[in-house]
């Protein structure tokens, strides 16, 4: 894994923006019976090619020194969706069905002392408090329209995306060698965010994540054997903790979550740290996030997980004094950090300098070359492609700013 010995290195959290040809391709492809599987023909993956091997290349002109696919096999139908980095693995997972029931529609759940369970999104305590502004169409906090419907957990799940998995690997790996570039990484879903299904076949929840674990180590040690950088998206970390009602102690809390970690850990066993990156995140839409945890409350759970490097959001409104956790946090030997520098939240484009600011602060307390530049969450279907890809241009821009100040 590329470090910052030299300079800053960049990157980001995986989703970009789709173009509208391959937005529209996706559109058209047929569901099968169950209703949220996706057909493939050589038109649509000779479309999925060029497009990563042009997205790679647009990495490359503005900066970003370890690119990623874009997420680019992960189907999104429109512009607008919050939801494709956790969607796509419906596609890849079999024991799901479309039952009617989902994280939407369900009834909401409550939670006590001792016994903490995930509520409906409907019922997240952001949402509930800010009602108003979430039902509001005009507010701005719409996630869009997902590329196929939220199935549950109705038999023993199994991996059968290997396919697509072949096709992102061939894909990115195609991009890096056509523009120079060695390193480069492919996203994969976490177990304790795939769990948040509704289950119906395994006898405890605990039992539903672990299962979750088995099957994606699949997709993760296909990414790793291919030479790629894994990166675990995980926003359950830390995004459970508003889904939860009431809001529970943080003990609590951090019993829960450690049996996310431990899956994962398990899920990751035996491959290399130096190909792992794990991505934190408080939930990507453009709400209030008033109820969000505070990173000082899970940065050492986040620590135990099996990685080589960290990714956070560090640039938006409600996180961006968090960088002082570090001030109190030891960073493990060998291990890197990936704080959001740029945000998806806004539609501002961040000055280069305030991107330099942004990375000077980590680098004294981390070291400067334990740093890497980075996005908050994922562009793609957050915010205008225009203003992705200006903030792209920001962050490298302030990336080598940031660079002549450490190194003079």
């Amino acid at each position: 894994m590329l470090d910052s010995r030299d300079r800053i290195q960049t990157t980001h959290a995986g989703s970009l923006p789709r173009t509208p040809e391959l937005i529209a391709a996706n559109d058209a492809r047929q569901l099968a019976e169950d209703g949220f599987t996706l057909d493939r023909t050589p038109e649509f993956d000779g479309l999925l090619t060029s497009a990563v091997d042009d997205l790679v290349a647009r990495q490359k002109a503005v900066g970003i020194t370890v690119p990623g696919d874009g997420e680019f096999g992960k189907a999104m139908t429109s512009a607008v969706d919050y939801g494709a980095w956790w969607s796509y693995s419906f596609q890849r997972v079999s024991g799901l069905e479309v039952t009617g029931e989902d994280i939407f529609s369900a009834e909401p759940v409550r939670s006590g002392p001792g016994d903490v369970r995930l509520t409906t999104f409907p019922d997240r305590r952001d949402w509930t408090i800010f009602r108003e502004a979430y039902t509001d169409p005009t507010s701005g906090i719409s996630t869009g329209k997902g590329a196929t419907a939220f199935p549950a957990t109705t038999g023993k799940l199994a991996y059968v995306g290997h396919d697509a998995i072949a096709s992102d690997i061939a894909n990115l790996k195609a991009g890096l060698a056509a523009n120079g570039l060695t390193e480069g990484f492919v996203t994969s879903l976490s177990p304790g965010s795939g769990s948040r299904i509704p289950n119906a076949y395994y006898a405890t929840e605990e039992e539903h994540i672990w299962a979750w674990a088995d099957v994606l180590r699949e997709e993760y040690k296909a990414i790793v054997d291919a030479g790629l950088i894994l990166q675990i998206d995980d926003p359950s970390i830390a995004e459970n903790w508003d889904q939860i009602n009431p809001e529970p102690s943080i003990e609590d809390y951090q019993a829960f979550t450690r049996i996310r970690v431990e899956a994962l850990n398990y899920a990751l066993r035996d491959l290399p740290q130096e190909q792992i990156r794990f991505h934190l995140c408080w939930g990507s839409w453009h709400g209030p996030h008033t109820t969000d945890l505070e990173l000082k409350n899970i940065v050492d759970l986040m620590l135990e997980i099996d990685a080589g490097a960290y990714s956070f959001e560090a640039a938006n409104a409600r996180h961006e004094h968090e960088w002082k956790v570090w001030q109190d946090v030891t960073l493990p030997e060998g291990k890197l950090i990936l704080p959001g520098i740029v945000g998806h939240a806004t539609n501002v484009v961040e000055h280069p300098e305030l991107v330099a600011d942004r990375i000077e602060r980590f680098a004294s307390v981390v070291g400067k070359e334990n740093v890497i530049a980075s996005t908050d969450c994922g562009l793609g279907g957050r915010i205008h492609p225009q203003i992705a890809w200006a903030k792209l241009e920001a962050l490298s821009a302030g990336a080598e700013l940031a660079t002549q100040r450490l190194w003079g």
